[in-house]
């Protein structure tokens, strides 16, 4: 009984409540049940900058997404590596083609091209 008048006695401080942590895009993608892929980072190599590493994440409803497409792999990260692979692959394809296009082309005068 003498503790609740006790002027020595440490008051409690009324708890607070922890600030409410933000969801991140993959947590927000997955609770609403959408594929998600996203770039974490790129690595370069220090001595020849054409080489280097992506880093990637996802969730598991994209990684079932591409193995409906017929992605096929051991691991999600298999099935993740080939699908970015075929993306790498078609950029550089887009960019040969294009090159081959324009490699063709003869600038006549400021109006008009010759397509060989």
């Amino acid at each position: 009984m003498l503790d609740k008048f006790n002027p020595f006695k440490k008051k409690e401080e009324p708890k607070k409540a922890s600030p409410k942590r933000k969801k991140s895009e993959k947590e927000l993608a997955t609770e609403a049940g959408e594929p998600w892929v996203s770039v974490l980072g790129i690595e370069l190599n220090k001595g020849s900058l054409e080489q280097g590493a992506f880093e990637l994440d996802w969730n598991d409803l994209f990684v079932a997404k591409l193995v409906r497409a017929g992605y096929q792999g051991k691991t999600d990260n298999d099935i993740v590596d080939n699908w970015f692979q075929d993306v790498c692959r078609n950029i550089v394809m887009e960019s040969f083609e294009k090159e081959q296009a324009m490699g063709n082309i003869e600038n006549i005068d400021e109006h008009r091209n010759a397509y060989k």
